[in-house]
C-alpha cells in the first residue's frame, strides 16, 4: 500500500472561525463554591478559554507537530495518518504506540524523541526503536469511518496491517493506554506472529474467564472489580453518553469550542495524578492542543463513536485463552482503576512489572521519562 508523507496545515479561515466562536462564547451559570464537583470549573473554563482566544499560538504548536515525520496511507479503506519516526541505532526495534480517548497522536510527542533516539537523551542506542503513532480512525487526522461496526478491537487489526503491509515490518512491538491499551492487547492476542511482545498502562480488557474452573477470586481481585463499578457510577457519566447516543452529544460539542474544552479537559483533570490543580501536570498549551486538534478536524463525534461500538462487543476471554505473547504493565497510581498484577496475569503473559511512583491516565504526557524506561527495560529482554 502507498505510503505518503503528510504535513499538517490548518487553514487560516478555520482557526478565524475559532476565534469568532471563541469571543462570542455564552456561558452558562454556575452554583457559588462548587468548584469542580459538577463537572469543568466555570472560572477555569473561562480563564483557558480567554488564553485560547488571546495566547495561544496554534502555527507555534503545528510547527511542533510537523518536526516529526508524518505520513499518511489506506487501509481496508480509510486514510490513516501517522508519526514514523526511525530509530537512531544500531537494530531499532519497530514500535506501535497507540492512544486512547480524549488524547490524540500529539500526547505521545514527548516520548517519541526518547523512543527513537535514547544516545541524544541520556541513554543507550541499543535501545532505540522505529516508532509508529497512529491516529484511530475517527481521530485527528485519519478519516472517518461511513459505516457501523468499527469498535476499539476492530484498531488493532488495522495497525496489524499497518505494521506488517504497508510499512513491511516482519515482526514489532506495541505499547499503549486507554483504548490504546485494548488496541495493543488485540495485537497481542490475535496477531501472535507478528507482535514480539506488548506493553501496556491498563488492564481493564479483556474481561479473563472467571467461570467453573477458574482461580477463586482473590481479595484483593474482588477490591478492584468494586472500585471498577464505583468508578463507573462516579466518573463514568461520559462513557454511558458516549456509549448510548454519541451523536447527541457532538452537535454541542462540534459546535462549540468552549464547550469542547470543557468536555475533554475535565478528562485530563480528573484522569491525571495532579492532585485538582490540572496545571501542575499539563501546560495551557498542551491542554489547548490536544483541544484544537480535536477542533480542527471535526473529529469529537466520530472519536466518540468508538465507546458505541465497543461497548456493543464486549471482550470476554474464553476458558484457557489468555493473551500469550509477552507483556510488560506499568502501573501508575494515578490510573482510573490502578492495575493489580494477580488480575492482569489472568489475562495477559506478564513477565515484566512495575509499580511507578507518580503519575496517572495520561502517562505519556505526566510522566515521561519514568514511561519510556520502562518500555525500554521491558523490550530489552526481547531484543
Amino acid at each position: 500500500m502507498t505510503v505518503k508523507p503528510f504535513k499538517i496545515d490548518v487553514p487560516d479561515s478555520v482557526l478565524d472561525d475559532l476565534h469568532v466562536r471563541l469571543e462570542r462564547t455564552r456561558w452558562p451559570d454556575e452554583l457559588p463554591g462548587t468548584g469542580w464537583d459538577y463537572g469543568s470549573n466555570l472560572d477555569y473554563i473561562k480563564e483557558l478559554v480567554e488564553y485560547w482566544r488571546t495566547k495561544f499560538d496554534w502555527r507555534a504548536q503545528e510547527k511542533l507537530i510537523n518536526s516529526f515525520s508524518h505520513f499518511k496511507t489506506e487501509i481496508d479503506g480509510l486514510g490513516i495518518h501517522f508519526i514514523h519516526e526511525k530509530g537512531k541505532g544500531t537494530n531499532p526495534m519497530p514500535l506501535v504506540v497507540t492512544h486512547g480517548w480524549p488524547g490524540t497522536f500529539f500526547e505521545m510527542h514527548k516520548i517519541i524523541p526518547l523512543l527513537s533516539d535514547p544516545a541524544s537523551h541520556g541513554g543507550d542506542q541499543a535501545d532505540a526503536f522505529d516508532v509508529v503513532v497512529p491516529s484511530m480512525p475517527g481521530y485527528g487526522f485519519s478519516d472517518h469511518t461511513t459505516d457501523r461496526g468499527l469498535d476499539v478491537l476492530s484498531v488493532g487489526d488495522l495497525w496489524a496491517k499497518l505494521m506488517s503491509e504497508n510499512l513491511r515490518y516482519g515482526r514489532f512491538g506495541a505499547q499503549g493506554g486507554d483504548w490504546g491499551a485494548s488496541v495493543t492487547a488485540k495485537l497481542g492476542f490475535s496477531h501472535p506472529d507478528k507482535v514480539i511482545g506488548i506493553h501496556s498502562t491498563s488492564t481493564t480488557r479483556p474481561t479473563p474467564y472467571l467461570g467453573p474452573g477458574s482461580r477463586e477470586l482473590s481479595e484483593a481481585e474482588k477490591s478492584i472489580i468494586q472500585l471498577r463499578i464505583d468508578w463507573q457510577s462516579s466518573d463514568g457519566g461520559y462513557a454511558h453518553i458516549q456509549g448510548t447516543k454519541p451523536q447527541t452529544l457532538s452537535y454541542g460539542l462540534n459546535d462549540s469550542p468552549a464547550g469542547l474544552a470543557a468536555w475533554i479537559v475535565e478528562k485530563y483533570r480528573t484522569w491525571s495524578d495532579c492532585g485538582g490543580d490540572v496545571e501542575s501536570r499539563f501546560t495551557k498549551d498542551e491542554l489547548l492542543t490536544t483541544v484544537t486538534i480535536y477542533w480542527v478536524t471535526q473529529s469529537i463525534g466520530s472519536s466518540t463513536k468508538l465507546n458505541y461500538e465497543t461497548q456493543r462487543k464486549p471482550w470476554n476471554l474464553k476458558q484457557g485463552e489468555r493473551i500469550e505473547v509477552p507483556c510488560g504493565i506499568a502501573s501508575f497510581p494515578g490510573e482510573n482503576t490502578v492495575p493489580i498484577r494477580e488480575w492482569a496475569e489472568r489475562s495477559y503473559n506478564v513477565q515484566h512489572w512495575t509499580d511507578m511512583a507518580s503519575g496517572g491516565h495520561f502517562a505519556a504526557l505526566e510522566e515521561p521519562v519514568q514511561l519510556v524506561d520502562d518500555i525500554r527495560s521491558f523490550f530489552r529482554q526481547l531484543r
